[in-house]
This record gives structure tokens, C-alpha cells and sequence, in this order.
């Protein structure tokens, strides 16, 4: 473990024991190489904008005169889940083909899960997107999305990236020619998706995408690239669009969080502005509300649900801030957070940030939402182990995403050509 990790975690132990003072230093320590200076406020107290650490960023927020309520769903307080539409014949197990196709960035084969006892109505689409030597089987068994489309009644998408395309078969997120609308991949995808909208009842007010590691960068790219299409956007231990521009910009990015390349993000090379939420650590307590002020504008798109281990050694998990920033953009955002446990205090712990843009009136959706699991690696929170890169004592992502999707239906208006 190198030293800076060494340090935020330090500082991490000393905030939630409330040694605020002491944990300002260790920060103040780990971001400049040397000794900090001792803050302002005496022991005990904190500033209106006092230091806060999540996932190993530094992070501060004014709270508002008048703070927004809301209450965040805990694991005592879950969240309602959306009604599955109304079968038309007995339940049954589903059907997952394979299949390909072909468009002008080239061919990919896919699996296709389609739920039975739906006849005749319109459904929701989910396009999963695996992550590095995965592939359509183990991200579905991994994930449990087929269990949870044929209960909901959903169609999943899994296209599946050809060796011939990567040897490792990861999403080429970091490459310039698969990162934009149009172009390679992100179009190949596109084209994919809307060739099955073509083919079966899909609903296109409910079209969504997810994905880990190498397709959750992905996924990111097409929420931003592809809005009109995708409603809304699941990123599991992935990168913000334009982490990277080559394989040697892409390995720095995972490995430090550094982002040099985000469109709309000036500044100093190899590190964007930040945005900055939120004050003191709330550990279990309720949510506490601030007012974001944005640090600079960034790349708009699609609304994004955000999962990240913070012991993740193989993409950093200042990645997953820095997509909650590219979602967020430059619009004044409110934050709430919660933090929590799963089950009875045997599974992960974790802390949620939900953003919500400030000129919203309630209940608007929400723009962002970003879960931290504290202690987790590079691996699907809350998955099976019948699949590769899974973290089962980690709250579900899969379920969190759903309900997040069925919040996010589209709202047209926005869409390009």
C-alpha cells in the first residue's frame, strides 16, 4: 500500500472516531507530502466547510441557509420497488439466445434474455455491458439481471466484445475512435441497441445501460454520447468519458484517478477541478444536505447511478467521483448522503450521495447517485459468485440499479440527431 493510500486511510479511521483536527492534518498531509498547519476551529468544532473524505477525495460544501429534507431509504427504510407489468401468461424461466450484429464500426455477437409471460406489452430494455475477459454468461450470472428481468418483465442486452477487438476483451473506452457518438464502438452499440428496439416490443421511454470496469467506461460513454437513446446510465467500477485518449493514459487513469482529458475540464494537466459536496462524515446518522457548488463545466448526458469499491486496486475509486462530475456538469446540484450496512452488520458498509439539481422541485428525479462500498475491490457489489469479479456482502447493485432505472424513464426533448 503506498503511502498516500496509507495516509487517507488514516485520516479516514481519525474522522469517524471524530478526531476532526487530527484528520484534517492527515489530509492536508496526504495531498501535499508534508506537515499541515493546524486548522482554525478549536477541538471539537467544524467549520461551515469542514474536510470530509470519501473514496480518497477531499471534498467540502456551505450548507444552505435553509436546508432541503429528505429522507434517504436505509436498509431499515428500503426503497419501494416499481411494479412489474401485469403477466398475460404464467411466470416461467425466460429465453436467452445468441446473435450477432453488423454495423459500420463492424460485428459483435450478443445474448439476448427475454422474459416470459409478456406478451403483447411494450418493455423495458437493459443494455449490460461485461467488463475485461468476461462474457455474456458469466456478466449474467454474475449480475442475477436474468432473475430480475423475468420477475420485472424486462429485456436484457448483452453484446459481447470479439477477441479480434481487444485480446482481453474490454470495451475500448480509452481509445479517441470509440468515444464518440458516430464512431467506432459507442456507434456499434447504438446501432446494436436500437436493432433489438426493432425487433421486439421495447418500450423506448425505458432504455438503460450498465456495465463494470471496461463497460461501465463504456457505459459512461454512451450516456453522454447516446442521451437521446439511454434514459439513464449504471457505471460499476468504471471511468468518466475521456479518462483516456491511449492504453498508457488509460493505465494511469485507473491506477491514480488522474483525469487529464475530460471534455470541458481546463486546468492543470493530469488533474480537472472537482466539484464539492458535503461536510462532516455522517457515519450512521441521517443524510446530511448541502448545496454543490460545481468546480467547472463537463460533458452532459443521461442521468447515472455510480457503484465503487473504495479498495479497489484496479480502477481507482476517484474514478467514480469523477463521473458523478461529468453527470453532474455545471449546474448547481443538491446532495444528500446516508451511510448504512448490509444485513445485520455481518455485509459491507457503505455510503450513498444522491444530487439533485438545485432548481428541481420535489420529488424530481434525482441526476446522480453515487454509492461508495467501503472495503470492496474490483467486483459487481452485491453479485453471485457463479460469476467472475463478484462482491456478495455488498448492497445489490443490480437491484439498486433497477429501482434507480425505473425512476429515470426518458424524458424527450433533449435528443439529438
Amino acid at each position: 500500500m503506498n503511502s498516500y493510500l496509507q495516509k487517507i486511510l488514516s485520516a479516514t479511521g481519525l474522522t469517524r472516531r471524530g478526531d476532526l483536527v487530527e484528520a484534517t492534518r492527515a489530509i492536508q498531509r496526504a495531498l501535499h507530502g508534508g506537515a499541515a498547519t493546524a486548522p482554525s476551529s478549536s477541538p471539537g468544532q467544524t467549520s461551515a466547510a469542514s474536510a470530509d473524505v470519501l473514496d480518497g477525495l477531499i471534498r467540502e460544501v456551505a450548507l444552505p441557509a435553509t436546508a432541503r429534507t429528505s429522507r434517504l431509504a436505509t436498509e431499515t427504510e428500503a426503497p419501494a420497488e416499481p411494479e412489474a407489468p401485469a403477466r398475460t401468461t404464467p411466470p416461467g424461466v425466460g429465453r436467452f439466445v445468441e446473435s450477432s450484429f453488423t454495423g459500420e464500426a463492424g460485428t459483435r455477437s450478443f445474448k439476448l434474455f427475454e422474459p416470459d409471460g409478456f406478451n403483447g406489452r411494450a418493455l423495458p430494455l437493459i443494455v449490460m455491458l461485461h467488463g475485461c475477459t468476461q462474457d455474456p454468461d458469466d456478466f449474467a450470472a454474475g449480475t442475477r439481471m436474468n432473475a430480475f428481468a423475468q420477475e420485472r418483465g424486462m429485456f436484457v442486452l448483452y453484446p459481447a466484445q470479439a477477441p479480434r477487438s481487444n485480446a482481453h476483451k474490454c470495451w475500448n473506452w480509452f481509445m479517441p475512435g470509440d468515444q464518440r457518438r458516430g464512431q467506432g464502438e459507442p456507434a456499434l452499440l447504438a446501432g446494436m441497441t436500437r436493432h433489438v428496439m426493432e425487433t421486439r416490443p421495447v418500450d423506448a421511454d425505458r432504455v438503460w445501460v450498465a456495465g463494470l470496469s471496461a463497460g461501465g467506461a463504456m457505459a459512461a460513454i454512451l450516456a453522454r454520447e447516446y442521451a437521446d437513446l439511454f434514459a439513464a446510465a449504471g457505471i460499476h467500477s468504471g471511468l468518466p468519458p475521456g479518462a483516456a485518449h491511449d492504453v498508457v493514459s488509460a493505465f494511469s487513469a485507473m491506477k491514480s484517478g488522474t483525469v487529464g482529458a475530460l471534455p470541458g475540464w481546463p486546468g492543470a494537466a493530469g488533474q480537472p477541478p472537482l466539484r464539492t459536496p458535503l461536510v462532516a462524515w455522517p457515519g450512521t446518522a441521517a443524510a446530511e444536505i448541502g448545496v454543490v457548488e460545481p468546480g467547472a463545466d463537463a460533458a452532459h448526458g443521461a442521468p447515472v447511478i455510480v457503484f465503487h469499491g473504495d479498495a479497489d486496486s484496479t480502477v481507482n475509486a476517484l474514478n467514480g467521483s469523477h463521473a458523478v462530475d461529468a453527470a453532474l456538469g455545471a449546474a448547481p446540484a443538491v446532495a444528500m448522503r446516508e451511510s448504512g450496512r448490509v444485513g445485520d452488520g455481518a455485509g459491507r458498509a457503505f455510503t450513498r450521495t444522491v444530487y439533485q439539481t438545485a432548481a428541481a422541485r420535489e420529488p424530481a428525479p434525482s441526476r446522480a447517485e453515487h454509492w461508495v462500498v467501503h472495503g470492496a475491490g474490483h467486483a459487481w457489489s452485491g453479485g453471485d459468485a457463479a460469476g467472475s469479479f463478484t462482491e456478495g456482502d455488498g448492497p445489490d447493485a443490480s437491484r439498486e440499479m433497477l429501482r434507480f432505472f425505473a425512476e429515470h424513464p426518458h424524458r424527450r426533448g433533449a435528443a439529438r440527431a
